[in-house]
């Protein structure tokens, strides 16, 4: 039974990918609830016939205080049978509509909803370009794709659960009291209208005061994820007071904003117990006149009573409820700022894969300055032949690293082109341009899984002994076999930490470089690729370096120049452009930047400072 009603909906059903989600809070909403649609009807069916049995329960008690008038002796004769099977429906037929009910709402909806928002947030965020996420913290983005789902699906709860089920129930009311007599209903309907406007007074503040206490807790998460990130920089520069107060700040705008949020419910709650207090005089205080005047009866008085009795116990709920319900909006509209964020840096309608038989890569008139006026790319052109090597160096800023992450794609380029083997960059699959390319970045940054599985991040479909191998060749084996993880997983199992800080900088450096051979892609980009290796390594991956540019289209940047001295080309940058370029000893004889930075090298590293 509870797989049948967990398994009516697939949260991981195919569904057509929206690049530009809806960015108002009720379409954003709807659209994840397409696959409930059904669902959703059924649930509020069987909410308005719960509420229909509970307004019916009362109201047959007022029968049955009526029934008891009579004469006890023949009490049972006259009405036996209509209490056996009033006391079946109660015992069997009211548990199975109202099982119906929470199945559909506790392991239909709940589970599911939640997690389909959950699962299609992480894809869309995922499909981000890389300046999306530098724009933004880490922290701050995972606590929205954490904290919205549980708010939708505690919207949806609240929808079918308190609000249908109030309201119906409440029409359920004042139909029951018309019936016993419609003088009956005008306290209900004064108090209606007064429950109605504090509902309206309540839910004009909460939505507000709860997407203000939503943010500030973003916030904090996002600084406490910053200062955990990190560590070493906190410990190492003595700032453990100063990372305390930066949080303090946040800390204490989320107690102001939460006050002030309960400041509204406290007032709510006060004025709620006075009108329930106006509803129970009025209606039974009523009743009790209209027993006296001989218009209603002692089992109308009863019903009424008990009705009463019922909605003030109800009102507290349901208005919590319906604040519960607008602050939960509110977490999701706090959410769906990064959520709802368009998608900018998609492929082509017509992308096509990325076919590359020979590796020339050409930059036409390529200019990129990050939405500024200066810094970047500017007006830069560059030929590449297939399977030429080319070293690449220039001052912090210079355009380097921005050069890269164009061929790349992680952002596109505001004026020119990149083409590779005659095809656009930007007319081609991103998976597939990066697909041909492997890349050692500077910052040799790992996931926090094993050892295996980040190199498996290379060629997912590699053998044991093809990892083995790219190991070896990377001279990071040995030291892997001798790695073990607090929980006790060695090897090429022990998971190396976030960031992989369980490691230190050459250790990782050599698993991204392990990563990058396994790949074998034929395009290789270096960033500082050797930065993090002291020189004894250096030297003796120093062939394997060169072995894994054979036959490939290379692209390396370095400051330590003995890197790259042995290079096709060399290309030195400036200010945006290529101010020189040719083979090292050429570079040397022209006596310009390249000369200036070699001879101001200190122990192979360019001293970028000297040489302006």
């Amino acid at each position: 039974m509870f797989r049948f009603f967990e398994n009516l909906v697939d949260p991981y059903c195919d569904y057509p990918h929206n690049d530009r989600p809806p960015t108002r809070l009720w379409p954003f909403m709807l659209e994840y609830a397409r696959p409930f649609k059904k669902v959703f009807w059924a649930t509020g069916i069987m909410s308005v016939i719960v509420a229909a049995v509970e307004v019916g329960l009362i109201s047959y008690m007022g029968r049955v205080v009526d029934l008891l008038n009579g004469s006890p002796s023949d009490f049972w004769q006259d009405h036996g049978l209509e209490l056996v099977l009033m006391a079946l429906f109660i015992l069997f037929l009211r548990p199975i509509v109202q099982l119906f009910d929470v199945l559909l709402l506790n392991n239909t909806i709940l589970p599911n909803f939640g997690t389909l928002i959950r699962w299609r947030s992480h894809k869309h965020v995922l499909r981000q370009s890389v300046g999306w996420f530098e724009n933004d913290f880490a922290g701050r983005i995972a606590n929205r794709i954490m904290q919205t789902p549980p708010a939708a699906g505690e919207v949806v709860f609240q929808v079918f659960d308190a609000i249908t089920f109030a309201l119906a129930y409440f029409i359920g009311a004042a139909l029951l009291l018309w019936s016993a007599d419609p003088r009956l209903l005008v306290p209900m309907l004064i108090w209606f209208a007064l429950y109605g406007a504090l509902i309206s007074w309540t839910v004009k503040r909460v939505g507000p005061a709860s997407k203000a206490a939503s943010d500030a807790r973003s916030t904090v998460t996002g600084r406490v994820v910053d200062s955990y990130s990190n560590v070493h920089s906190v410990k190492m520069f003595a700032h453990h007071d100063r990372e305390l107060e930066y949080a303090k700040h946040a800390i204490e705008n989320t107690r102001t904003t939460f006050q002030t949020e309960m400041r509204i419910y406290t007032i709510m709650d006060g004025v709620l117990v006075a009108l329930n207090g106006l509803l129970i005089v009025g209606v039974v205080g009523w009743g009790i006149g209209l027993w006296m005047q001989g218009t209603a009866s002692v089992g109308v008085v009863a019903a009424a009573t008990a009705l009463t009795l019922r909605l003030n116990a109800m009102t507290g709920w349901i208005m919590w409820a319906l604040t519960s319900f607008f602050r939960q909006l509110g977490v999701v509209a706090e959410g769906m700022e990064t959520i709802a964020q368009p998608i900018e840096l998609v492929d082509a309608t017509d992308a096509k894969p990325l076919t590359l038989p020979k590796g020339e890569i050409k930059f036409e008139g390529l200019s990129h300055h990050y939405g500024r006026a200066a810094g970047g790319l500017d007006n830069l052109s560059l030929t590449i032949k297939p399977g030429e090597k080319i070293g690449l160096i220039g001052r912090s800023g210079a355009g380097k690293t921005t050069l890269v992450k164009l061929l790349l794609r992680f952002y596109d380029a505001e004026n020119g082109r990149i083409m590779i083997d005659g095809q656009d960059i930007s007319k081609v699959t991103q998976d597939s341009l990066r697909y041909h390319i492997g890349m050692v970045q500077q910052d040799s940054s790992l996931l926090h899984r094993s050892i295996r599985d980040n190199l498996l991040y290379g060629r997912p479909d590699a053998t044991e002994a093809d990892i083995v191998a790219a190991a070896q060749k990377a001279h990071a084996h040995d030291f892997i076999l001798d790695l073990e993880d607090p929980q006790g997983r060695r090897g090429y199992d022990a998971h190396v930490g976030e960031r992989g800080v369980k490691l230190s900088g050459g250790q990782r450096q050599r698993v991204t470089l392990a990563r990058v051979i396994l790949k074998d892609a034929p395009i290789l980009l270096l960033d500082e690729a050797t930065s993090a290796l002291d020189s004894e390594v250096e030297a003796a991956i120093q062939d394997t370096l060169y072995g894994m540019m054979e036959g490939k289209t290379v692209i390396a940047i370095a400051h330590r120049l003995s890197t790259i001295a042995q290079m096709d080309r060399i290309l030195v940058m400036d200010k945006g452009k290529i101010v020189e370029e040719g083979p090292h000893e050429a570079l040397l004889s022209e006596k310009g930047l390249y000369a200036q930075f070699w001879a101001r090298q200190s122990g192979g590293f360019l001293n970028v400072e000297a040489a302006e």
